[in-house]
């Protein structure tokens, strides 16, 4: 009654425009898609219906999950079951990496040792224990340097015979970093012993 003319004359025109354009679907035709068994259409809508629907749900939930995983990779950094260790830890050039380190005796895993130990004798004070403990800190720092080199150099070259194709990018430094840390506390722990070749 209080509508315009205008706007119901113009209405008729695009509907019959926009339904002369498409054609209508054929009520015989396929929809594209196999319909669902029952079961299958009750197991989805269960699965919507289960999942949390306020966010302190969700919040928890993937706590929870967070929780698991950190779990599982706790165990696998303990026993070095591959498939859940950290992304940094995982490959066999990783893997190798971490065994030729853990084989051998490295001057880096004794630095914390004997950190401490220097540091004792330069607390004391009598001027010729702080000299030997500061011989002794340049010492160990030299030892340290030629030794990482030694091990970088035969670590990379053992990583080319073995991985001539595969990507080996920061094994080296890798296995540096491990070679720094205490036998005992290294993580994954080792899985040679030492003198046994990987």
């Amino acid at each position: 009654m209080f509508r315009s003319r205008a706007k119901e004359e113009k209405a008729p025109a695009v509907k019959a425009q926009v339904t002369g354009s498409s054609q209508p679907r054929d009520p015989q035709a396929r929809k594209g898609r196999p319909t669902p068994k029952r079961s299958e259409a009750q197991s989805q809508r269960r699965g919507v219906a289960s999942t949390p629907v306020s966010r302190k749900d969700t919040a928890k939930r993937q706590r929870e999950d967070r929780r698991q995983a950190l779990e599982r990779q706790r165990r696998a950094l303990a026993g070095g079951d591959e498939r859940y260790l950290p992304a940094r830890d995982k490959g066999p050039v990783r893997k190798f990496a971490r065994d030729w380190v853990d084989s051998r005796i490295n001057v880096a895993e004794f630095f914390l040792p004997l950190a401490i130990v220097i540091l004792i004798l330069s607390v004391v004070r009598v001027p010729s224990v702080q000299s030997i403990a500061l011989l002794l800190w340049a010492i160990v720092i030299v030892l340290i340097v030629i030794d990482s080199a030694f091990s970088g150099y035969r670590l990379r070259k053992r990583l080319a015979e073995k991985f001539p194709d595969v990507n080996r990018r920061g094994a080296v430094a890798y296995g540096l970093m491990r070679s720094l840390q205490l036998r005992r506390l290294r993580l994954p722990k080792p899985q040679v012993k030492r003198g046994e070749r990987p």
